[in-house]
């Protein structure tokens, strides 16, 4: 019989509970003068009353609450998990990670030849690999990371009380490192739920794992910071926690005080490889989308706008003639794009989608993505010094996206053609060998004004305010034709390999 599981329990070691939870622990009572029977088919979620409201220190009744819910993860995989970057062939770590592998069953097989002269042989046949998860259903769904499950042959789902469960991969998205697995099993289970309400800066958190294949562990902390991008992917959100968590306990949850999941811990910052409290959690108005999505049929869909987009610096922004710097500015739409069949230009600052303000280039791209192929938008833009609507009927996202075409560079000297302006010598790209429009650098003085402004050797200048350029003396109009309208700065259009983007240059030449 399932158990009532809405009162709250009584704390009967809360001394020793977060430091001694492991995972093949039974767990603590649920309801008083209960034992360590589980819980089925029960949102465990919901009605946790936790410590601090009768003003009690501890996280003892929400661990007694959601951790059932919370899993560990065993696969199996061709790939060799590497740890902290130093697991390579060759590394004078590679015996330390070896034993530690052995010691807590990172590895399974025996060692293949290797010969690093003429390719040799994969180093081993398989590996195993751990993580952590959560159940977010009574039929078996679990949340991991994607990179938990990547290259995945077999999938074991480990629950509280030890019992092992095969389970098969729904879909996996590479863009934000989520993935959805279900347990093979016709029997009900707890599950937890996302919240429903952000975080803030502060709160409380509890983090629950399977650290270096330990069992399960709960750590607690603070929400440190929110909206943290640190080069994950194309929609980094992150929320930063100073709950503890370490190798193992990718894919797990960090719960709020209420007993709902608001992150799913992803990634730490470390010089060592172990925590040093920088944690990284993909917050749950995310995590519930994209596992909604892969819950359907394995992928997830998302709309498409198809624009190369860069931040608005001061600089940029007086250039355009604005007092802001909110906005994405378009550098370049893709050809046969959403953005191009809608007439978005080069030099085009989008500030708000559907009157929902766009703060930068991220928040643009995670406005977009939430959106759904087809639906029309309104883009309100700043063009030309003035405020536009644009409306744009979304494409859907692909993975096979068109690039952007590229020029084909070479080295060269400086010509007798080259002009000196705003600190580079510039050069028409016919003349050193480039093919295209434009202005090719050809050097940069390291004290000048483009130096600051990024721009290197082998850049192309394609416009200056807003016209092409062929000649020195192009350039020179619209610099003089930026001074005229009182500007302090002219933007110009570069490509730089095989993107384009804009910087602002003061109209003297002159660094501020």
């Amino acid at each position: 019989m399932a158990l009532d599981l809405t009162k709250a329990t009584k704390r009967r070691t809360s001394a020793l509970l977060v430091g001694t939870f492991l995972l093949g622990a039974a767990g603590a009572a649920f309801l008083e003068g209960q034992t360590s029977t589980p819980a089925f088919a029960q949102n465990l979620s919901e009605q946790v009353t936790p410590n601090y409201e009768r003003g009690a220190p501890g996280f003892a009744d929400i661990v007694d609450r959601v951790s059932p819910a919370v899993v560990s993860i065993q696969v199996k995989s061709r790939a060799r998990p590497q740890l902290s970057g130093f697991g390579m062939e060759g590394s004078p770590f590679e015996r330390f990670f070896d034993d530690f592998e052995r010691r807590f069953g990172q590895q399974e097989g025996r060692r293949a030849p290797f010969n690093n002269r003429g390719g040799g042989q994969e180093r081993r046949q398989f590996s195993m690999g751990q993580g952590s998860g959560f159940l977010i259903s009574s039929d078996g769904y679990v949340v991991t990371n994607g990179h938990v499950v990547d290259g995945a042959e077999e999938v074991d789902v480990i629950l509280q009380d030890g019992e092992v469960l095969s389970a098969e991969v729904i879909g996996v998205d590479d863009k934000t490192d989520l993935a959805l697995v279900k347990v093979s099993h016709d029997k009900d289970f707890p599950f937890v739920s996302f919240a429903d309400k952000e975080t803030r800066v502060g709160d409380w958190v509890v983090a629950v794992g399977n650290p270096f294949g330990l069992g399960g562990t709960v750590t607690a902390g603070i929400v440190s910071a929110r909206g943290r991008e640190i080069g994950a992917g194309p929609y980094d959100d992150f929320i930063q926690i100073d709950a503890p968590i370490n190798r193992g306990n990718s894919g797990g949850p960090t719960f709020n005080l209420n007993g709902n999941v608001v992150g799913v811990n992803t990634a730490i910052y470390s010089p060592s490889g172990g925590s040093v409290g920088i944690g990284f959690a993909i917050p749950a108005s995310i995590a519930a989308d994209v596992i909604d999505d892969l819950k359907d049929d394995g992928t997830v869909t998302r709309g498409w706008l198809g624009v190369q987009i860069q931040p608005i610096t001061p600089e940029i922004a007086e250039s355009l003639g604005r007092d802001s710097i909110i906005g994405a500015l378009v550098t370049e739409p893709q050809a046969g794009s959403p953005a191009e069949k809608a007439g978005l230009r080069p030099g085009d600052a989008i500030v708000s989608v559907d009157g929902e303000d766009v703060e930068g280039p991220r928040d643009l791209a995670r406005t977009i993505s939430g959106r759904s192929p087809d639906e029309k938008v309104n883009l309100q833009v700043w063009r030309d010094g003035k405020m536009e609507t644009v409306e744009v009927t979304l494409g859907k996202l692909n993975a096979d996206e068109p690039e952007q075409a590229s020029n084909k560079r070479t080295s060269s000297n400086r010509d007798d053609d080259a002009a000196d302006l705003l600190g580079m010598t510039l050069a028409p790209t016919s003349d050193v060998g480039i093919d295209g429009p434009g202005l090719a650098v050809v050097e940069v003085d390291p004290e000048g004004a483009a130096a600051e402004a990024g721009i290197r050797v082998g850049d192309v200048i394609l416009q200056a305010g807003g016209s092409d350029l062929a000649s020195a003396g192009d350039l020179e109009s619209g610099i003089n034709a930026a001074g005229g309208e009182g500007r302090k700065n002219v933007l110009l259009k570069l490509q730089s390999g095989e993107n384009t983007r804009f910087v602002a240059l003061p109209v003297t030449g002159e660094r501020g």
